[in-house]
């Protein structure tokens, strides 16, 4: 079985430095196609990473923007760094291709598409789809605007959209759609532009620019047999269907996810933090951690296992000092997954405050027993009255 990153990690690496512009690491990325370039110094020693996404979402101009600009440092890892491991390194740090150091060597990066290509041809590669797939969508119809998806996309921390007409399925819109489509275009063109002809971009159907046909999977199918189609296909999301419309969607986090939680022997629920561009102080972690804990009593006995991952970015809106927070909750757990999202202008207060929301998921699951004391003490810090109970 695949227990290390050792004999699936990619081996070997194309590199830039790091006073070289974004348009040099954008020729390579088209005449190599390497998942991420590794950024070396003066000396020609590892500084970081640069991937191609990360260029073509800055909106930076390729020809005089530095790659030490948007470059990043990845957590490092050894060949006999677990996968789990490898995962969990993965959603902390929000990047998904990790270098792979023997030692002050650098010899190659282990990415996403590695990890979950290892961990589905074992045994866990015939889990069903159902198991994992992130339940009930988010969905757009195909005559609402790119400004409506852009909010969505925003407000509930997605990255994928299924597009429904008249709530069937018709379509999928992602954050690298409406770029590629929308602002890409709009930055090449020229300043000589006749303002009585432009066309408001965040007016635009999404049903422009979306792509279709929909490659789909259903509950029942496997996760190697879901890798398979992502492979051939070369996409990162999967709608899941059933009778026409989209009942699930299943991503890359999808996977990577219960891939962190691999060989974990212990019966307990554990967290783990994923931020971007948000400072968590100390005192706010422990604040954090103790609603953790005791969310963690009240629930422990029957959800068993499972981890809590919690994804917190900034809106980059302040208000009195404070920046805007969206915080997205993804509960796996043996006895099912549970998701929830607030926003917020304190980083405690909007854990609360997601945490409540998951709470209230996990009292209205059929996957668990009913159990009136853990409801009524629910309800009781909602402040809903509880005299009738």
């Amino acid at each position: 079985m695949v227990k290390t990153v050792e004999k699936i990690f990619s081996k070997g690496y194309s590199n830039v430095s790091e006073n070289d512009t974004l348009s040099s690491c954008l020729s390579l990325f088209k005449a190599k196609m390497p998942p991420v370039l590794a950024v070396m110094d003066s000396n020609n020693k590892y500084k970081g990473v640069i991937a191609r996404r990360w260029i073509i979402r800055s909106k930076l101009d390729p020809s005089t923007t530095k790659v030490k600009t948007l470059m990043k440092g990845a957590p490092k890892v050894a060949p006999k760094t677990s996968i789990n491991e490898a995962a969990r390194l993965m959603i902390e740090s929000g990047i998904r291709q990790l270098p792979v150091f023997e030692g002050e060597k650098l010899v190659g990066f282990i990415t996403d598409e590695d990890l979950i290509h290892g961990a589905v041809l074992e045994k866990w590669g015939n889990t069903k789809i159902e198991e994992i797939m992130t339940q009930e969508p988010i969905v757009i119809e195909d005559e609402s605007t790119v400004g409506a998806a852009l909010s969505l996309f925003r407000e509930q921390d997605l990255s994928h959209l299924p597009v429904v007409q008249h709530g069937k399925l018709v379509g999928l819109l992602s954050i690298h759609d409406i770029i590629v489509h929308v602002f890409q275009p709009r930055q090449r063109q020229t300043t000589g532009e006749i303002v009585g002809e432009k066309v408001p971009v965040l007016s635009i159907p999404v049903k422009g620019i979306m792509s279709k046909p929909v490659i789909t999977v259903l509950p029942k199918n496997t996760l190697r047999y879901a890798v398979d189609k992502m492979c051939k296909f070369d996409i990162s999301c999967l709608v899941v269907a059933g009778r026409g419309k989209p009942i699930g969607i299943i991503t890359k986090l999808d996977f990577l996810e219960p891939i962190a939680q691999l060989e974990k022997q212990d019966r307990r629920l554990t967290v783990q933090f994923s931020t971007k561009d948000v400072e968590i102080d100390e005192t706010q972690r422990s604040l954090m951690i103790g609603d953790f804990e005791s969310f963690s009593r009240r629930y422990g006995k029957n959800l068993e296992s499972g981890t809590l991952f919690v994804y917190m970015k900034t809106h980059g809106t302040n208000f009195k000092g404070e920046q805007l927070l969206h915080c997205r909750l993804q509960f796996r757990t043996v006895k099912g997954s549970f998701f929830s999202s607030s926003e917020g202008w304190g980083v405690s207060q909007t854990f609360r405050l997601a945490l409540d929301k998951l709470e209230g998921q996990i009292l209205k699951s059929k996957e668990l027993p009913y159990d009136r004391e853990f409801a009524r003490e629910y309800l009781r810090r909602i402040s809903f009255p509880t005299s009738e109970w």
